[in-house]
């Protein structure tokens, strides 16, 4: 099954702790069986059928020290009071034995807690390095939600599931074969007619067992489909409130919530046949194995003694626990593997964006960027057809266009958030695939039109990226944005916790907190994706300030819908379904009365 396999690529990171676990399992296990086996002396004292000065010895052996036990028990028999002694003596070993048992077993437990929680903290770290590691194209296609549900629902069932599966895989085939082992000792012919009922009863099981993963599976998709409801409405709400939609989203959520509860019922319903069937069926054979080792010994066809049946009965009442432990495993590890086949798809999602097995270390950049006959396109849709534009160093490039004809995906190629379907981006003539991706974005500064802020201080987002970063120069970065005054006025200044995603902020000072952290790094190639357009006035006069001072001295690819802020561009690029429509500087574009000449205009009427 691949999603034992996925739980085994984990646990063999441990090997010792998991030689130790299994270990002390097999010592627990052993200590239980004697606490068993002395069953049939105590039975024999008890019931009197020893014969004279001697224990009819039992059919189950331990070697050597099954007949050192029987020699010094065997000289006690001689009398009531050397019986009572014999008895105490029995008693003792059980007691030993029980004790030893469980001290062992509470130390298999004391290993076995920091395999499971270093193989869920591996997985839940895996998963969101895969997800820093995956191109932006990935997360457009994919709900942030069900992400979430992976890494937090799903993790979830795989930890209950992997607790019951380590517990149940190591130990109870450990008990159940030293179980097995004292039953055949006693008797061979009782073992094998238990053996052939034992495959009818793992079919019944594993045929509930898979019909639950199924379920379990709609269960995990159901659960990330809610957390998206969850994540937009949270995210959206005073849209939803100034738009009176409230109605309209609860009943959304409330019917993928019923739809959840349905499937849920569905899947525990399933989960829970585990301990009444395997119950069911354990009992079955108990009294299967009664009938017909009870017949032989009153039919006088049997060679086993009574002391010896019995123990025999005992020690398979006791094979079933860990067996119904080993069913209930099995079902809870198809439930946990359809989180962990969903883990899995995550965490083996391919990599679109590859780097150079031997990546060529880039520090500067000295000439040009270049894109060459560039195509970008899905399946479904071309989005870039045959782009061809060379950004000189030190130059301003304005990408201007309507929504969708390909700006914004321009500007991503450059930094290799995505990869072109054809042709070439390069940077001083060298394939940008060819670099270390790491060093590439180095070079390269952006402001979007959305600030990205992280629920830290003002200090940590200046510096994202940048943790030897002094005081002083996220001081001097805050100066050069605008932003230094507003921060001192902070109650905490630089320490200010912004809130989620900045939200104790306004927008222009976030937009500037964000033009700081892009100072700071002091890329030489900027990208600057609708930085002012959600501004107020006064605000897009602050931004745009500090933009100014950002752009002094650096390449800049800016992408603007507020054509008024590009009118001095050293070239402004006009995209229109996904080709170069038109190119050139302000003046020359408003002659050519085109493309740009009607964007302008209609943005004048507007103003």
């Amino acid at each position: 099954m691949r999603s034992l396999s996925v739980i085994f690529s984990y646990i063999k990171k441990y090997p010792k702790l998991v030689f130790g676990y299994f270990s002390l399992n097999i010592l627990s296990a052993l200590f239980s069986v004697v606490s068993l086996a002395m069953l049939a002396p105590f039975l024999t004292l008890i019931f009197g059928l020893q014969q004279a000065g001697a224990i009819q010895p039992s059919r189950f052996r331990l070697g050597h020290l099954t007949d050192l036990l029987y020699s010094q028990l065997s000289p006690l028999t001689s009398d009531d009071k050397g019986k009572i002694t014999a008895l105490a003596i029995i008693c003792i070993i059980v007691v030993t034995a029980i004790v030893l048992k469980n001290v062992f077993l509470y130390c298999s437990l004391y290993l076995l807690t920091p395999i499971r929680n270093s193989i869920i903290n591996d997985m839940r770290t895996d998963m969101f390095q895969k997800i820093l590691e995956l191109p932006v194209g990935f997360f457009n296609e994919q709900r942030k939600g069900d992400i979430m549900s992976r890494l937090t629902n799903d993790l979830q069932d795989v930890e209950f599931s992997t607790i019951s599966f380590l517990e149940s895989f190591f130990r109870e085939p450990i008990l159940i074969t030293f179980y097995l082992f004292a039953m055949i000792s006693l008797s061979p012919e009782l073992s094998l007619f238990l053996l052939l009922f034992l495959p009818i009863a793992g079919l019944v099981i594993g045929r509930i067992g898979r019909s639950l993963k199924k379920v379990s599976t709609g269960v995990q998709e159901k659960l990330g489909e809610i957390l998206s409801t969850i994540e937009e409405t949270l995210g959206g709400i005073r849209v939803v409130k100034a738009f009176n939609a409230e109605q309209q989203q609860l009943g959304r959520f409330v019917k993928e919530n019923t739809e959840l509860f349905t499937i849920k019922n569905r899947a525990i319903r399933r989960r829970d046949l585990a301990s009444p069937v395997s119950e069911t069926l354990g009992i079955v054979a108990v009294c299967a194995v009664l009938y017909y080792g009870g017949s032989l010994v009153l039919n006088h066809n049997f060679s086993l003694s009574g002391p010896d049946f019995l123990t025999f009965i005992a020690i398979f009442t006791q094979v079933i626990n860990p067996l119904k432990a080993f069913s209930t495993a099995s079902y809870n590890i198809q439930r946990g593997a359809a989180s962990i086949e969903r883990i899995r798809r995550l965490i083996t999602e391919e990599q679109t964006i590859q780097e150079d097995p031997n990546p060529i270390h880039i520090h500067s950049f000295n000439d040009e960027i270049e894109l060459r006959n560039v195509v970008f396109a899905y399946p479904d849709k071309t989005i870039l057809n045959k782009i061809n534009l060379t950004i000189k160093k030190g130059q301003t490039v304005a990408l201007v266009g309507s929504s969708g004809a390909g700006k914004s995906t321009l500007a991503d190629l450059i930094p290799r958030f995505h990869d072109a379907s054809s042709g070439e981006v390069l940077i001083d003539g060298i394939d940008i695939k060819k670099y270390a991706i790491k060093d590439l974005r180095n070079l390269m500064g952006i402001v979007t039109q959305d600030p990205i802020l992280f629920n830290e201080s003002v200090k940590a987002n200046i510096a994202l990226g940048n943790l030897s970063a002094s005081p002083e120069s996220i001081i001097d970065a805050a100066k050069i944005a605008n932003a230094h005054n507003f921060i001192l006025n902070k109650e905490d200044g630089y320490d200010t916790q912004v809130g989620d995603r900045g939200s104790k902020l306004s927008g222009g000072e976030r937009q500037r907190i964000t033009i700081a952290r892009a100072v700071l790094k002091n890329p030489p190639i900027l990208i600057l994706d609708e930085a002012t357009s959600s501004l107020d006035t006064e605000s897009e006069k602050w931004v745009q300030d500090a933009i100014n001072n950002l752009m002094k001295d650096r390449t800049s690819i800016v992408i603007a819908h507020r054509l008024s802020t590009v009118r001095h561009a050293d070239e402004i690029i006009v995209l229109h379904e996904g080709k170069i429509a038109e190119r050139g500087k302000h003046e020359d574009l408003i002659q050519q009365n085109g493309i740009y000449n009607k964007l302008v205009t209609m943005q004048e009427v507007r103003g």
